[in-house]
Formats: structure tokens, sequence, C-alpha cells
């Protein structure tokens, strides 16, 4: 699995899963049963309200059908994706997502860029110039993500809480936090602690080694913790049992 090193706005550097090529397929089919379903969808409506103008508007109708399954598919990607986190119908279901490559949310200009691209890369050349693109280039990135600075990355991680993590909760009765200033931290924080220790665990590098250190640090002076214990993944561990003790 393709994986990028994402630095965010805090300044710490996030190693993402890159969305595969077979995800994307996937995905990518979805959304295309879904613009089907749409677009027979407009065109029994349509053919209803226009039924009486059919002999004197032939052209215009013929041009109107042309032209309706690419503003569908064009309309449909761009207005998910602008306002759905980055997400269409079917990247949802697979658990991917757009982002930048600065680690910031895209804006309606790159959405705009990548459905524009799409048509070329993905609805004009039957998806083999996106195929070709996503499977040499780098960071798995079609025509249009190289121009709007973005690539699609899987926001469900293969790694799970495993059950000696869960049977290793203590309740407050039997267990005293050390840094109960965790609580000042989101849900989300706590799963990319999770994460970064998991990840390092399972691949000790010195990437991973670097993460590491650079989230203590963050979390350190977020929490304004002055004495960090010089075992970076144990003082990670407690973080992230003390929060699941103090929230629970």
């Amino acid at each position: 699995m393709k994986t990028i090193d994402i630095r965010t706005t805090q300044n710490v550097t996030i190693e993402y899963e890159l969305a595969s090529l077979r995800d994307r397929l996937l995905a990518e089919l979805i959304d295309f049963v879904v613009i089907a379903a749409c677009f027979i969808g407009l065109v029994i409506v349509l053919s209803g309200l226009l039924s009486g103008f059919e002999e004197n508007n032939d052209l215009f109708l013929s041009v109107l059908f042309s032209l309706l399954p690419v503003l569908l598919f064009w309309g449909y990607h761009l207005g998910f994706e602008a306002f759905n986190h980055g997400q269409s119908l079917g990247k949802k279901a697979l658990g991917l997502r757009v982002m930048r490559l600065d680690g910031g949310e895209p804006n309606l200009g790159d959405y705009l860029l990548r459905a524009s691209f799409l048509l070329l890369d993905g609805l004009f050349s039957l998806g083999i110039l996106g195929i070709i693109l996503i499977s040499s280039s780098p960071r798995n990135q079609r025509l249009g993500d190289m121009t709007a600075g973005t690539t699609v990355l899987r926001t469900r991680t293969s790694q799970r809480f495993r059950l000696e993590d869960i049977l290793g909760i203590s309740s407050l009765e039997e267990y005293q936090p050390q840094y109960p200033e965790v609580r000042q931290l989101s849900e989300a924080d706590m799963l990319l602690v999770k994460d970064a220790i998991q990840r390092y665990r399972t691949y000790r590098n010195s990437a991973h080694q670097r993460a590491v250190q650079e989230l203590s640090e963050k979390l350190a002076n977020l929490l304004d913790i002055s004495n960090v214990p010089r075992d970076k993944i144990g003082f990670l561990r407690t973080l992230l049992r003390d929060y699941i003790v103090l929230t629970r």
C-alpha cells in the first residue's frame, strides 16, 4: 500500500494511505451507477415535459440529450466533492477522500479543476488516461489531481484496536490518570495518536520514529506538559489511556 507524508497546519507530519487504483475504480463505478440512474430519471421527466415539442425541436432535443450526461457527470463530481468534504457517494462508500498535498482541504477552485479534468482523463478517454496516470504517478494522481495539487487518500485505516487494548482500559476507581489535561483534546486527536502508535509498532523506520517524536512534542506544548518522558511511545500510550478513562 502506497503512503504519503503530509505536514498538517500544526506542523506535524502524518503518514496517510493513498487510495489504490482498485479503490478508486470501485468508487467511480458506484458513482457511475448513481449518475446513470439520475440520467435515466431526467430523460424520462424531460421527455414527458417536452413531448409536445418534438416535431419542431428535434435538433434542440438531440443536443440537449447529448450534453446532459456530460453536464450530469461534471456537476455530480463537482457538487458532491465540494459540498461533502471531498467525498462523492462512491468515495464515501469506499472510505476515500480528496485532500490537498499540503494537508489542507481543497477549495472550490481545486474541486472545479478536478471535475473539469475528469472529463478528459475519465469520461472522454473512457478512464484509460486516468488509469495510466494513477498507476504510474508516485502519488496516485490523475491529471485533475496534478493540476489541483490534490490526491485521494484512505480515511479508513486497516489498523483497528485489538482486544487486548480494549481489555486493558481501566476505570477511575483503579487507575489514576497522569495527564488530566488530555481532556482538552478531541476524539479525532486521539485517533491520530492511536494510529501513530500502531504504525510505529508495525513499521519501525526513521519516518515513523520522527512522526512519533514530532507528535509527542506538539501535544506536550499544546497541553503545557513540561516533563515529557524519553519514551515517546509510552508517553503517547499514557495520553491515550488517560483520555479513554477520563472521557468514557
